[in-house]
């Protein structure tokens, strides 16, 4: 056995190996450390910045609903005074709405067709 421990050991005995061995591998796990340390901090920010940004996006979310919400109401109600329009025995009106249209396309047809 006592022909074994020089060679676990190096020249010197143990004391030398716990000197020289052991902080070199303390010095090591604390640079491993720091680096996980910086790398831990990163993806902190990073989650938070997500975070904010996944608030903000969900934000305007809601207020495009609303948007949509009420341009779907609005547009409702419009379609509901054309079938009104469409139902009754407004003739006049409705021919009157059609020639309206017609000269809108036409003069946008005329408009374009110039460019």
């Amino acid at each position: 056995f006592d022909i074994l421990l020089p060679l676990l050991w190096g020249e010197g005995g143990p004391e030398n190996y716990v000197a020289s061995g052991y902080s070199a591998y303390e010095e090591e796990n604390e640079h491993l450390q720091e680096g996980l340390r910086a790398k831990v901090s990163a993806l902190k920010h990073l989650s938070i910045d997500i975070g904010t940004e996944v608030k903000y996006q969900k934000n305007m979310l809601d207020d495009m609903d609303s948007d949509f919400d009420s341009t779907g109401g609005l547009l409702g109600a419009t379609i509901g005074r054309v079938k009104q329009l469409s139902r009754g025995s407004q003739t006049k009106l409705l021919c009157y709405m059609l020639f309206f249209c017609f000269l809108v396309f036409t003069i946008l047809y005329w408009f374009i067709k110039l460019r």
